[in-house]
């Protein structure tokens, strides 16, 4: 039998304890929430008032002031129209925080998060109240929910100026701005996050990944050089990372950290405050965005910990450089080899179509456009079909007229559809009234013609010799063998 010596145990056990225990103890120092914890909070403390992304200033009114109890609320002045700009204060700490979101109007994803975000903290009685404490006990937290008021009522990025209050920061032409700055300048944050929307059409760079989220610690001066206060914001955009990529993975960007001299988080960074830059992109099936609104209450919360325990210290600055850029790469739908007619022959193309919302009173509806063809193999689609040569069909208009468009069943529309229509026309409805029929919907015209060059409205069917297989609708793919629901919004004609 082979004896082993103690020594060798001894030094075998040493190293078992350095090399798991040293983790553990790191792992300890971040102070990370766990995810189920931040997952459980967010469903228990969601504010139910808010179910979409296209509120109002009114709307939020009321749900600032039920938290006049445990928070300070201020209003600190006007937008242009007049709409009260208010603050909402929170804990005793000495780590200064400030938050603010929807500097663009229509950017109101993270505005959710943060009502959320109050909810949890008012609170108390249950499981997370330790956690509040060490929130509240060494942290002084200030959230601006809405800055542009005027331009969250129109749904627009700017403001009533038409100024885009993120190239504002030095001449602060706009109300809206100087008081940013007004409170950023009284409160001296050591943290600040600007909280914002970005395209759906960025991706992971050189991935078909969505980038869900993006993130950046802003630089402060076109060297793009790193000193303490950018550091600390990207070691703590490194801990959030951490949260996204187990929700998340390989759905998480980096944007580009150029030096704009006239943004306020470059200016915030450069005057003293790390800041942190969130960016909500998209997620497929989530249009309004109630998923990526849980993120950034996980993300938030979780960072707002670590900042408050230093937790973001055990991070380092080459682990925010690891994490990959965005690119601007998606479409919507991207038609492989589409067979198309020029000059009596026919030429296989890719065809990249994008669908833009445009604004109808408190809701919205989407416009098709082929946004590039030819070799599209750079791009990436959230859907995409290899047509394999399939032939393109100009759709018809039906010459018998509805009386409105609540006539038109579902399977009225697809036996329309299958028969090569793809437009109809009805007496009674305004042109721009919405609805949700995979046709195009006509009123104030007797005739739609869509097509596949750039800058058409893709209204078009793919044929397979005398059988259409395919239509496609504003834009919208619809398998006529297969039909799946969909959520078309259109405005009729």
């Amino acid at each position: 039998m082979k004896i082993i010596k103690t020594s060798t145990i001894c030094m075998f056990l040493l190293f078992l304890f350095f090399a798991f225990g040293c983790k553990t103890a790191s792992e300890n120092e971040k102070h990370a929430i766990e995810l189920e914890t931040l997952e459980t909070a967010f469903e228990q403390y969601r504010e139910p008032a808010i179910t979409h992304r296209r509120f109002k200033h009114a709307d939020i009114q009321p749900l600032i002031q039920k938290h006049s109890s445990a928070f300070e609320i201020e209003e600190l002045g006007e937008s242009v129209e007049g709409k009260s700009i208010s603050s909402l204060t929170w804990g005793e700490g000495q780590t200064k925080v400030l938050l603010w979101s929807q500097m663009h109007g229509n950017e109101s994803t993270a505005t959710m998060s943060l009502f959320d975000l109050f909810n949890f903290l008012e609170a108390s009685g249950d499981a997370y109240d330790e956690l509040r404490q060490v929130l509240k006990s060494n942290l002084q937290i200030k959230f601006i929910p809405m800055l542009n008021p005027d331009g969250a009522d129109a749904f627009k990025r700017r403001n009533a100026l038409d100024i885009d209050l993120n190239r504002d920061a030095i001449s602060q032409i706009s109300p809206e701005a100087v008081i940013l700055k007004s409170i950023r300048d009284a409160f001296e944050p050591e943290f600040g996050f600007n909280l914002h929307d970005q395209q759906i059409y960025y991706n992971v760079d050189k991935t078909p990944k969505q980038a869900t989220i993006s993130v950046l610690a802003p630089g402060y001066n076109y060297d793009r050089d790193v000193n303490e206060v950018r550091a600390r914001a990207m070691k703590a955009i490194v801990g959030m990372n951490e949260v996204l990529q187990q929700v998340i993975p390989g759905g998480v960007g980096k944007y580009d950290d150029g030096f704009e001299p006239r943004a306020f988080g470059d200016n915030i960074q450069k005057w003293g405050t790390s800041t942190i830059l969130i960016e909500s992109g998209g997620y497929v099936g989530d249009p309004e965005k109630q998923f990526i609104r849980k993120l950034n209450f996980m993300i938030i919360l979780n960072a707002l910990n670590q900042i408050a325990l230093k937790g973001y210290e055990a991070y380092t600055v080459d682990q925010y450089f690891e994490i990959p850029d965005n690119g601007f790469q998606l479409m919507d739908l991207i038609l492989q080899e589409v067979q198309v007619p020029v000059e009596g022959e026919w030429y296989p193309i890719d065809i990249a179509i994008r669908r833009r919302e445009s604004n109808a009173d408190s809701t919205y509806y989407v416009t098709g456009s082929v946004d590039d063809l030819g070799d599209m193999q750079v791009y990436f689609g959230l859907e995409e079909l290899e047509v394999n040569g399939l032939r393109y069909e100009e759709g018809k208009t039906y010459d018998q007229a509805f009386e409105s468009v609540n006539e038109i069943t579902g399977e009225k529309a697809l036996e329309l559809l299958r028969s090569g229509y793809s437009a109809v026309k009805v007496q009674n409805g305004d042109p721009g009234d919405l609805h949700n029929l995979p046709l195009i919907v006509l009123k104030s015209r007797d005739e739609f013609t869509g097509g596949w060059q750039t800058g058409s409205n893709p209204t078009f069917f793919l044929k397979q010799d005398d059988s259409l297989k395919y239509a496609l609708i504003n834009g919208y793919l619809i398998d006529l063998q297969n039909p799946q629901d969909q959520l078309l919004k259109q405005r009729i004609y």
